[in-house]
């Protein structure tokens, strides 16, 4: 069941959602969880930390914020969305099946030979406009998809879902640079901040800090959240549609392996499938 209707799910400013509709919108990010494990498990590969991390910030975004439609892959005035984290494709590929792009079976497919749904997305899946897999270019991808609104005089807007140990690479702030010259106000940054990367804690490897102060240096609006609170995630991209002049960047608090208790904050399952023996358990606690 979807939140919005397809045709009309786009933010309302004035809008008060109430307990019912939050509840809805956190039982769809539970169920995405599910399909996540599940479809991991049976492709015995793939990243389910950084994609349980994040699910709540998509879940907001698809079945509440986002102009889209299935039914209108090519649509000029659909929003756009780009995860430029592409190893986190599993979570993408969930609410892309829950929003009704292919049927929900093709999930079972994952990382197959063949397979429109391969281990970092790209093209000859539906709803997925770009590819992506090589961390640092997606906010590039969305710039240009930005400045391309600008140019038709189009009013979508683009959103791209970043990494934390991604935003170590020197392309996603030249990117950001640009964003902020161009005054790219149709552009929402949504970095996943839960701290760990595939070698290990980010403070670590490269701490980011202060992450906040970096973007508001770069002239970007900043917006930090708690990225499972979905109030909050709501908010935060409804503030982003009020900024003019310059670009928004929401800063989201998260946990590695949200929703599953042996998965969270284990840098081992930023890139390890679970076992089987794993995965009934993990549902367990998603029930």
């Amino acid at each position: 069941m979807l939140i919005l209707n397809f045709e009309l799910c786009y933010l309302n400013l004035k809008m008060q959602y109430s307990d019912t509709q939050i509840k809805q919108l956190e039982e769809k990010a539970k169920q995405i969880r599910r399909l996540i494990i599940q479809m991991l498990a049976k492709a015995g590969s793939g990243h389910p930390g950084g994609s349980l991390s994040s699910a709540d910030l998509i879940t907001a975004l698809y079945f509440a914020v986002l102009r889209h439609n299935p039914k209108q892959l090519d649509s000029p005035s659909r929003d756009r969305f780009h995860m430029s984290k592409g190893h986190c494709c599993p979570l993408w590929y969930a609410a892309l099946a829950e929003s009704g792009y292919f049927p929900a079976e093709e999930l079972w497919s994952l990382r197959q030979l063949g397979s429109i749904l391969q281990g970092h997305s790209d093209r000859r899946t539906p709803g997925v406009d770009v590819a992506s897999g090589s961390l640092g270019q997606g906010l590039s991808v969305a710039l240009g998809m930005c400045l391309a609104a600008k140019i038709d005089k189009k009013d979508y807007r683009v959103y791209c879902l970043m990494g934390d140990g991604e935003i170590q690479e020197g392309n996603i702030w030249e990117a950001a640079m640009a964003a902020a010259h161009y005054k790219c106000d149709n552009l929402c940054g949504i970095l996943d901040y839960n701290g760990f990367q595939i070698d290990g804690r980010t403070k670590d490897i490269m701490d980011l800090e202060p992450v906040v102060a970096k973007w508001q240096a770069f002239g970007w609006h900043t917006i930090e959240i708690d990225g499972h609170n979905m109030r909050e995630i709501l908010s935060a991209y409804a503030e982003a549609k009020t900024i003019k002049g310059k670009p928004t960047i929401i800063i989201a608090r998260t946990i590695k392996g949200k929703g599953v208790s042996f998965m969270e904050n284990v840098v081992d399952f930023h890139g390890r499938a679970p076992t089987q023996e794993e995965a009934e358990r993990a549902l367990k606690e998603l029930e």
